[in-house]
């Protein structure tokens, strides 16, 4: 799988924690996109990349790490294709994969510890979708456009 991993200057703690963790305990490579210092940077920009990465088809899946993960959701969640859920609990990532077909996990690097995180991340990049009833309900999520708000 290809993973592709971005946090602002808040997530980038527990993203320098994870990434060993995924590369010796997942035998998984996540391409960094960024941050590369705790200096502040804007979190819409490091969702922009690694968003952007995942829709050109470079990777599956993606980690956004900020604060509290709201910016990082509400920032990923604007580029169509893009599914991100911010999960707080392992529970969280098991529904956002299963039910909702999740290609973007946002943590809050503020709030999780990072045991709590990679307990999340191993659940979210090794579940599946369930789709049947499930597909129906993310393809109601792809088609709505800016006319139905009018």
């Amino acid at each position: 799988m290809n993973l592709v991993i971005a946090s602002d200057h808040a997530g980038f703690p527990l993203k320098c924690d994870l990434i060993p963790w995924l590369v010796e305990k997942l035998d998984l490579t996540a391409t960094d996109l960024g941050s590369s210092a705790s200096d502040s940077v804007d979190y819409p920009d490091y969702a922009g990349y690694l968003c952007r990465h995942l829709l050109e088809g470079k990777a599956e899946r993606g980690i956004l790490i900020c604060n509290s993960g709201i910016g990082m959701s509400m920032s990923a969640n604007r580029y169509p294709g893009i599914r991100a859920a911010l999960c707080l609990f392992p529970q969280m990532a098991f529904y956002a994969r299963h039910h909702n077909n999740a290609n973007v996990l946002i943590l809050a690097g503020g709030i999780t510890a990072p045991f709590l995180a990679r307990e999340i991340v191993d659940i979210f990049l090794r579940e599946g979708f369930d789709e049947g009833r499930h597909s129906r309900r993310t393809g109601k999520i792809e088609s709505v456009s800016q006319a139905d708000f009018h």
